[in-house]
């Protein structure tokens, strides 16, 4: 299948995990469905294209950073000795929050759409963005440092191998419980590393009624492994690009 295989680095970013609000936690790569966000984004696709990715990376260091944090409440009427900003006659506290940021981060993303045709269209869009690119957060400016056409094809490996670089990946459960990947094991654990349940793409639905609709967004998610310490099984069968680098699409 044809594909595009996209070097990125950032100098912080943060991935917000949904779960975290004191302090905003970052995932350690991106999700999928944030570099689906981008990918829509920058091809200015006004619906939904499948797709399938692949993401591997690396960063130097963690830090945390202060940002400043709004809240309301809807409906809440302004009130001086509790509220730091007055907007018509509601009222908006001001404080000051922790966001956990990575430092140095180099990735490397697959995109594969379902719809083979858009390969060209969204290699154009990456090669000359229509504004400067960001993931994660809307300041997380990405360097594209590499945006390549290649041919992802499925073959058995002679021997194991592993990950290149020092790269970590998010490697979906479903290779895990097949065997084709093995993993040190710590402490009775069949697999080192960390499981995450990832968005991935959503359907709006609505849980209200015609005259008073309540939509949310049932997404669709991923169970994968995020590690570093992965071995591929010799004589089982991978997805890899034109250069050798192994990809885990999900």
């Amino acid at each position: 299948m044809k594909g595009i295989r996209l070097k990125l680095s950032q100098d912080t970013v943060n991935y917000k995990k949904p779960s975290s609000f004191q302090l905003k936690e970052t995932y350690p790569l991106p999700p999928y469905s944030t570099v689906i966000g981008m990918i829509h984004n920058l091809c200015g696709f006004n619906q939904y294209h499948p797709m399938q990715i692949s993401v591997q990376g690396k960063h130097f260091s963690k830090v945390n950073d202060l940002f400043t944090r709004y809240e309301f409440k809807s409906g809440m009427p302004y009130d001086s000795a509790r509220h730091q900003l007055k907007v018509n006659e509601f009222g908006v506290s001001k404080g000051v929050a922790t966001v956990e940021l990575l430092v140095d981060v180099e990735l490397m993303l697959h995109i594969v759409p379902e719809d083979q045709e858009l390969v060209p269209n969204i290699y154009d869009c990456l090669v000359k963005p229509p504004e400067y690119p960001s993931l994660g957060r809307r300041e997380d400016l990405v360097v594209i440092k590499e945006v390549k056409l290649t041919e992802i094809r499925e073959e058995f490996i002679g021997d194991s191998d592993g990950l290149s670089d020092g790269y970590g990946a998010y490697i979906p459960v479903s290779y895990l419980k097949q065997g084709d990947v093995e993993n040190d094991s710590i402490g009775g654990v069949e697999y080192s590393g960390t499981q995450y349940r990832l968005n991935k793409a959503y359907e709006l639905m609505n849980y209200g009624t015609g005259k008073q609709p309540k939509v949310f967004r049932n997404w669709e998610t991923v169970e994968v492994l995020y590690t570093r310490n992965a071995t591929m099984n010799r004589k089982r069968a991978f997805y890899k690009d034109n250069q050798n680098n192994f990809v885990f699409l999900a």
